[in-house]
């Protein structure tokens, strides 16, 4: 189960702070990560981490978006800075972990970002 929360109403060039907190099936988990969507397009990566602390950017938001994570915590966060109206989106937070040689995948409900021009 994952609760992500920060999502909301900003203006270009402003900042917004997702969270994400896992529960439940937390045992092993390896990646977490930020997803997001807009209407009429796939679900596209955003940022992951994994558990060693190597990352993965989407080109169109390096530089601007920085992901870390709390592995205690087991929560993931994506501070975003510089935001574009291209941004607006619902982002979706995912973990994977891998239990008995079974790799799982679980995904938030979604936080709404809205940037207005």
């Amino acid at each position: 189960q994952l609760q992500a929360s920060g999502g909301g109403f900003v203006q270009t060039g402003g900042s917004l702070r997702l969270s994400c907190i896992a529960s439940g099936s937390t045992f092993g988990i390896n990646v977490m990560g930020w997803y997001r969507r807009t209407p009429g397009k796939e679900r596209e990566l955003v940022a992951t981490m994994t558990r060693s602390d190597r990352i993965n950017y989407a080109d169109s938001v390096k530089d601007r978006f920085t992901i870390s994570r709390d592995n205690a915590k087991n929560t993931v966060y994506l501070q975003m800075n510089s935001l574009k109206p291209e941004d607006t989106a619902v982002y979706y937070c995912k973990y994977t972990n891998l239990v008995n040689g079974v790799l799982n995948a679980f995904w938030g409900q979604g936080t709404l970002v809205t940037v207005s021009s």
